[in-house]
């Protein structure tokens, strides 16, 4: 059935009824703690033998076990993000939270104690165990966790530092985002005096009155600064307890985890930023003319999301979603098939509403085997963008809901690959459908903020975490420090190419205050790439291109991303050539935006 309107709200009662008050989910926290208690009994008495059928046999009840409660923690723990999310004044939920969190600490004890038996195998009978019918399907997960055992210390040493997480290192976390959803942005429209959260303050951002934009981003400055103290203490404990950690562990380089977590070699990552700085100097030309398109000498960073001219290019929510599920349907009809089921079936919260969060996130309900998603939509390009990025997060987990549970678990940086391609497919359509030369100016813009938030605003997160990392090995980093550190990081990543700069970016922006994913930030850039030399293909292929498309999604999972390129795109990642020819098709796009702003 297709309804005439989407509505921006939600539905999470389907999955438990009556919000943070549910009963229903407290009975299912309860039930995940009886299955937690048998998990941790089986992999406490395992035992591992020089009986072969018997070991093998042991490892699968195990990994069955796990996957039960692993299954309903994730289920557990994206209601109690999608709550917390929807709204940040709820005292319910911090509650929840902890017991959630208290719950995944003592089942990644379990499962590390299981994980170290597998260190006990010898490697002769281990590649045995692993071409076994039970343990093949799931063999490169298996491996990679005994690997990741064998990177650990003691499970008495790796318990304890689990344990002391929850009321020191993550609880820096928490901190963060608790004062980040107290912030209010004044602000003053045609019914009067109001107020904004951060992310509603942040979309004025888009808007084409620039003296509003700087007053608002003054403001927003105005505010990270006066909690400044708070998040710089949080920073400097998230990063210390994390490189202390490490320093145990024997890993001597704060990327030693996100490149084991992303499944990638330092080798791919530096040529994927050397490609980056190959291709800047285009960049900062198309940066260059839309400050004189705006009237003014250089750019600041109020203006990077400006819109050029008063082309309406806005869409109402659901003009939006059938927008973009049309567009999918022109590469693939199950991207449309998924994406009509989103929109039907209100797995999306997009109503622009005080006390939300800021920004977007896809979270997958892995118990009942559905998504959602969340944003604030106000009808620009830019949301539609989003949405449609989103919802590629959701195509992946949608497309892989049938191959073996633990090979499902995707690293950060191909995820931002299904998300990006979505995204791809909606800006290119836009642009194509432009009825004026002015639309089309418009919409390649938006498209090209793109490559400048990939190029440029990742880099400079990039760089301001790698020397932030490196100050803090000597000790606290004052905030101002900070400040300068970001300042540097992003003259460097622009070009020198701005007026104003954001030094205050590392107070505002929740990805350095995640505690559960390390330099939260180049995987976007891999992603964005990535998804360009896949897209490349899909568009010299055609609608055939879907079926392998699908098949490199699913092997996600179970794949070091060198594999997974050379096996589905016959790609070498860590050679620049791969990186050069994606990031070159981002300069077709300012190539043509420079040409039509020409004479404008």
């Amino acid at each position: 059935m297709t309804h005439t309107t989407y509505t921006e709200v939600w539905d999470l009662e389907s999955f438990f009824e009556g919000g943070s008050q549910s009963q229903t989910f407290q009975n299912y926290l309860e039930q995940i703690g009886i299955l937690m208690q048998e998990f941790t009994s089986l992999a406490n008495d395992m035992q591992i033998t020089e009986n072969e059928e018997h070991t093998i046999n042991s490892i699968g009840q195990v990994l069955r076990s796990s996957e039960e409660v692993f299954k309903k923690l994730m289920q557990a723990s994206a209601f109690v993000s999608c709550l917390k999310a929807e709204n940040t004044v709820d005292p319910l939920v911090e509650r929840l939270q902890m017991q959630v969190m208290q719950q995944s600490s003592t089942f990644s004890t379990a499962l590390l104690t299981f994980q170290n038996k597998l260190t006990l195998i010898g490697n002769d009978e281990w590649k045995q165990y692993v071409s076994s019918e039970t343990l093949t399907p799931v063999a490169f997960v298996l491996d990679e966790w005994r690997q990741m055992a064998q990177e650990k210390l003691s499970i008495q040493e790796e318990d304890l530092i689990q344990s002391l997480s929850m009321d020191g290192f993550h609880s820096w976390g928490e901190l963060y985002h608790t004062t980040v959803s107290m912030i209010t942005i004044p602000y003053e429209d045609e019914n009067g005096q109001t107020t904004l959260s951060v992310g509603q303050a942040n979309n004025i951002m888009g808007q084409s009155n620039a003296a509003l934009r700087e007053k608002v981003f003054n403001q927003m400055e105005q505010a990270w600064e006066e909690k400044s103290p708070i998040f710089a203490k949080a920073l400097n404990h998230i990063a210390g307890y994390r490189l202390m950690a490490n320093k145990k562990r024997g890993w001597n380089s704060p990327l030693k985890e996100p490149l084991l977590n992303n499944r990638m070699k330092e080798e791919t990552l530096h040529s994927m930023w050397a490609a980056v700085e190959k291709y800047k100097e285009p960049v900062t030309r198309y940066l260059e003319r839309k400050a004189k398109l705006l009237g003014v000498n250089k750019l600041s960073w109020f203006d990077l999301d400006a819109p050029i001219g008063e082309v309406d290019t806005k869409k109402d929510f659901t003009a939006g979603a059938k927008f973009i599920i049309e567009q999918f349907g022109t590469f693939s009809p199950l991207m449309k098939t998924f994406a009509e089921q989103a929109f039907e079936g209100r797995w999306i919260e997009a109503e622009n509403r005080p006390n939300k969060r800021p920004g977007g996130f896809h979270t997958y309900f892995a118990d009942s085997g559905q998504s959602r998603i969340f944003m604030t939509y106000s009808g620009t390009p830019s949301n539609v963008s989003t949405l449609a990025h989103e919802l590629g997060h959701g195509f992946h987990s949608f497309v892989m809901k049938d191959i073996p549970f633990f090979n499902r678990k995707y690293a950060m940086n191909v995820a931002e690959t299904a998300s990006t391609f979505a995204e791809l497919i909606v800006a290119d359509a836009s642009v194509r459908q432009a009825e004026t030369k002015m639309e089309k100016v418009v919409l390649l813009d938006d498209k090209i903020s793109r490559t400048v938030t990939m190029f440029m605003n990742i880099h400079a997160r990039y760089l301001f975490e790698t020397a932030f990392y490196e100050e803090r090995k000597k000790g606290t980093v004052t905030r101002e420090r900070l400040n300068e550190l970001m300042t540097s990081a992003q003259k460097q990543a622009y070009g020198h190419s701005l007026e104003h700069y954001h030094p205050y970016f590392w107070a505002s922006k929740l990805h350095f205050y995640n505690t559960h994913t390390p330099f939260y930030q180049f995987p976007y850039t891999f992603g964005y790439l990535f998804s360009l030399g896949i897209y490349k293909q899909a568009q010299e292929v055609g609608p055939s291109y879907e079926k392998k498309y699908v098949n490199l999604l699913k092997d996600t999972g179970s794949m070091t991303v060198e594999s997974l390129a050379m096996k589905h795109l016959n790609e070498d990642l860590t050679k620049p050539d791969f990186w050069e020819n994606a990031a070159s098709l981002c300069i077709k796009d300012i190539e043509e935006f420079m040409q039509l702003t020409t004479s404008l």
